[in-house]
């Protein structure tokens, strides 16, 4: 069957379309599509991956048409991000 794997990081998105066997799952996906050679810091033990933008198991079972997504960590640096104080826009 025909899965997508998607991994997004600021500088380059990848998303491609490969074949897996009928009962592969999310890790097996993941695997087979090369992308943890491309990016060797990728992390499944700590990292959450999706399907379709909802949180699975990397035991999860796909279906043919799936989109397997591998999430990094949300990092802001608070010298960058406005502060909200809660009650509304930041100029009153």
């Amino acid at each position: 069957m025909q899965i997508g794997v998607a991994y997004s990081e600021p500088s380059q998105q990848i998303w491609m379309t490969i074949e897996v066997p009928d009962d592969a799952s999310v890790r097996d996906a993941i695997e087979r599509s090369g992308i943890l050679r491309q990016f060797p810091h990728i992390d499944l033990e700590t990292q959450k991956v999706g399907v379709f933008g909802k949180l699975v198991k990397l035991e999860a079972a796909l279906r043919p048409g799936d989109r397997v997504e591998i999430y990094r960590p949300i990092v802001c640096d608070p010298q960058t991000v406005p502060r909200r104080d809660g009650f509304g826009s930041e100029e009153e």
